[in-house]
C-alpha cells in the first residue's frame, strides 16, 4: 500500500503486530479510513512457528502469519500501512494526532497494539536462536520441548513455577538464575530440589549450536551445560509510553488497563494485544483483542444519532 507523509484518518493504530493487523482488517470492513503504523518490530518477527492459532495444521510461522495479514489488507484501500515510528500521540481539537520524524497524522480514535519489549540472554548470536530453541512462552512451546534437554533461566520465583510445570513434558531440567543474584525463595528453592531439578547459580558467558539451534551453554564459573532448548524467564517490559502520554491509565506493572471492549480511561482511545494483559500474550487473544477494540472504535466514531446508548 502507498505510504504517505501525513494525513487524515478515521482511526490511527499504532503497532503492525497480530492485534493492529487484527483492528485495521475490522476497521477496514467497517469501511473506516485506517492509518497503520507498522516498524515491523516485536515479538511476531523472531522465528517462532505458532502451533496454537486454529486453521493452520501444522503451525504458521508468526513472520508468515504477518505477510498474511497484510496481503488481506491490501484488498482495503481504506487502510493505508505506514513503516513510520510514532513517537508522541496527542489530542488534538476534537481527535488525535500521532508525530514522528515522518510528519504528522491525525484520527479520531487511536488503537495502541505497541506490544511489549522481552528480556532475553544476551550473547553472541542470541537474535538467531529466539523462536528456534530459545522461548519465554510454555503455553506456545511447551510441548515442542517433550523429552528434550531444558534449561530455564531466570531467578525470580516465577522461573522456578515454570520448570515445575515443564516437568509435564520433560524430565531433563535445570534452573540457571543467568545472574549473580537469585531471589527464588526457600519454598521454591525446596519444591526445585524435591523434584531434582538442579538450581545454578551461575550466567551465561557463551553458547555453541548452529542454525539457532542449542548445543551448549558456557557460564562465567566454567560449566559447560548440556542441552535443546532455553526457556527464558525475565520478564517483558510493556512498551506503554504512548498510552502515558495520552493520559491512559496503567498497571502497577506497567501494562495498558482496557475493559472487555478494550476500552481505556480515555475517551476514543483503545488497546489491544500483550500491551494490555500481563498474562494472555498469545497471538489469539491479540487478534481477538483488536477486532474488539476496532468494533468499539467504530462505534465511538457513529454520531450520537445512530447508538443505541
Amino acid at each position: 500500500m502507498a505510504e504517505e507523509a501525513a494525513g487524515e484518518y478515521e482511526v490511527l493504530v499504532v503497532g503492525g503486530g497480530p492485534a493492529g493487523l487484527s483492528a485495521a482488517l475490522y476497521l477496514a470492513r467497517y469501511d473506516r479510513r485506517v492509518a497503520l503504523f507498522d516498524t515491523g518490530q516485536g515479538r511476531s518477527t523472531w522465528h517462532q512457528i505458532n502451533h496454537n492459532y486454529l486453521g493452520f495444521p501444522g503451525g504458521v510461522p508468526a513472520r508468515r502469519l504477518r505477510e498474511l495479514g497484510h496481503e488481506q489488507l491490501a484488498d482495503y484501500p481504506q487502510v493505508t500501512t505506514l513503516a513510520h515510528k510514532v513517537e508522541e500521540v496527542g489530542r488534538e481539537d476534537a481527535g488525535f494526532v500521532a508525530r514522528g520524524q515522518a510528519g504528522a497524522w491525525r484520527g479520531r480514535a487511536v488503537i495502541l497494539c505497541t506490544g511489549v519489549i522481552d528480556h532475553y540472554p544476551h550473547f553472541d548470536g542470541w537474535e538467531e536462536y529466539v523462536g528456534r530453541s530459545m522461548f519465554w512462552c510454555i503455553t506456545c512451546d511447551g510441548y515442542t520441548c517433550k523429552g528434550e534437554r531444558v534449561v530455564v533461566a531466570g531467578n525470580i520465583n516465577d522461573t522456578a513455577a515454570e520448570a515445575l510445570q515443564l516437568q509435564r513434558f520433560t524430565r531433563q531440567l535445570t534452573v540457571l538464575t543467568n545472574s549473580q543474584e537469585c531471589h527464588i525463595d526457600e519454598k521454591f528453592e525446596r519444591r526445585l530440589a524435591a523434584a531434582g531439578i538442579p538450581l545454578i547459580r551461575d550466567k551465561i558467558d557463551a553458547v555453541t549450536g548452529r542454525d539457532g539451534q542449542f548445543e551448549a551453554l558456557h557460564t562465567r564459573d566454567g560449566r559447560r551445560i548440556a542441552l535443546d532448548q532455553l526457556f527464558c524467564v525475565h520478564g517483558a517490559t510493556p512498551q506503554t509510553a504512548l498510552a502515558a502520554d495520552l493520559g491512559v491509565a496503567l498497571t502497577d506493572a506497567g501494562y495498558i488497563v482496557v475493559d472487555s471492549e478494550q476500552k481505556t480511561n480515555q475517551p476514543g482511545v483503545y488497546a489491544a494485544g500483550d500491551a494490555t494483559r500481563l498474562h494472555s500474550h498469545q497471538i489469539a487473544t491479540a487478534v481477538h483483542e483488536g477486532g474488539q477494540a476496532a468494533s468499539a472504535a467504530n462505534y465511538y466514531l457513529y454520531p450520537p444519532e445512530m447508538r443505541d446508548d
